[in-house]
């Protein structure tokens, strides 16, 4: 399995989200006839498993649970993981843990509870 780290750019020590539009794999790293699939986090910090094509992607708990789901889908191929250092977000439909998005509306929801009490 090969893994990539692809830097942005910073202007200040935060990290930025990534869009991952802009990302582009390098022909000679990767060969168009391997699989490609960007592995992050996204503002949430769930996980985010992305196709480079931008065919499939899902949001998942575990980073090793959005492995898998790239493993899976590139099978019986292995796949070349891609690790952006910012945040991305996923951007066509969840077909990952259906329960995620569930989870990140209900911690936003406490985060805004949690700051109103407080306030």
């Amino acid at each position: 399995m090969a893994a990539i780290a692809l830097q942005t750019t910073h202007h200040r020590s935060e990290i930025r989200p990534v869009q991952i539009a802009t990302l582009s794999l390098d022909p000679d790293v990767v060969s168009a006839s391997i699989p490609a699939f960007f592995i992050g986090r996204n503002q949430a910090g769930l996980w985010v498993a992305r196709a480079a094509n931008g065919r499939i992607g899902g949001l998942f708990l575990f980073k090793s649970s959005a492995i898998d789901f790239a493993n899976r889908h590139s099978a019986p191929a292995r796949c070349a993981l891609v690790f952006p250092t910012g945040t991305f977000e996923l951007d066509i439909e969840n077909r990952g843990n259906p329960l995620i998005s569930l989870a990140a509306q209900v911690k936003r929801l406490f985060a805004r509870f949690a700051a109103r009490s407080r306030a």
